[in-house]
């Protein structure tokens, strides 16, 4: 099973983020599938970028979102546009 997850970069106490897809078994800095964006919490206001159409291709493959990266989903309006799709096609 495939999940979207952030991965964690940078030095210490200086944290950056990698937004992945990833194994649900693969360990949280360990092997990924595919670099989808990126997360910076250190800037003001947070930075959040990331590839909406890669990210609505594997929502609609079946991946998973952790809680982090469906809230940062649905700040950006990807989540809604994954959801409206998603009752359009049923």
């Amino acid at each position: 099973m495939v999940s979207l997850r952030l991965r964690r970069m940078g030095k210490k106490k200086q944290p950056t983020y990698r937004l992945v897809a990833a194994e649900k078994t693969a360990p949280r800095d360990g092997a990924f599938i595919e670099l989808l964006g990126h997360y910076n919490p250190r800037t003001e206001p947070p930075t959040v970028e990331f590839v909406e159409e890669k990210v609505l291709e594997w929502l609609r493959k079946g991946a998973q979102p952790s809680d982090t990266v469906k809230r940062l989903l649905e700040k950006s309006g990807t989540w809604q546009k994954y959801t409206q799709a998603k009752a359009a096609k049923a």
